[in-house]
């Protein structure tokens, strides 16, 4: 149910991202988007990050603000193949399996451990919270962040579906 909620969520604030007022091309992007796609690529390769550790592998970061894909709509796409990755992983867990611990080196070289699911319960919270600092940068647009709470998520897509 996370791994869904969490691709839902990034899925509804992709689409309102797309939907706010653009500057007119002379003008360059608007002051707001590069902070939000900023924002959005780090979610995206801290994902990698922890996929490659899920997957017991390295992944060859060194930084977590590198900016991978300049364009949102390919960093969307990006953003969706990461999503389905989770969801189809959480879904071939099983509760000892999400017990297991992983052993890892994190990007500055620190070594760490934690569960399978810990590792996915901190990467929902990653992208929650980065989330809500993109939906504060809405307030520069001026207009409203979209809502996306996991009541709204259960209320919206029942937790049995498939896929999104």
């Amino acid at each position: 149910m996370l791994a869904r909620y969490n691709a839902w969520a990034d899925k509804v604030l992709f689409e309102a991202i797309v939907g706010l007022p653009a500057d007119e091309a002379q003008n360059g992007p608007p002051p707001w988007f590069k902070p939000m796609l900023q924002q959005l690529n780090h979610i995206y390769l801290v994902d990698l990050i922890w996929q490659a550790h899920l997957e017991q592998r390295g992944h060859g970061f060194t930084r977590r603000d590198i900016v991978l894909h300049p364009d949102l709509d390919n960093l969307w796409e990006a953003q969706q193949a990461a999503n389905d990755w989770f969801v189809t992983w959480a879904d071939s867990q099983s509760e000892p399996r999400l017990d297991e611990e992983i052993h890892f080196t994190l990007t500055e070289g620190n070594k760490g451990v934690m569960s399978r699911g810990e590792i996915l319960l901190h990467v929902v919270n990653h992208h929650t919270y980065h989330r809500g600092r993109i939906s504060g940068l809405f307030s520069q647009v001026p207009c409203p962040p979209p809502a996306m709470d996991l009541p709204v998520f259960r209320r919206e897509m029942p937790v049995d579906m498939p896929a999104l």
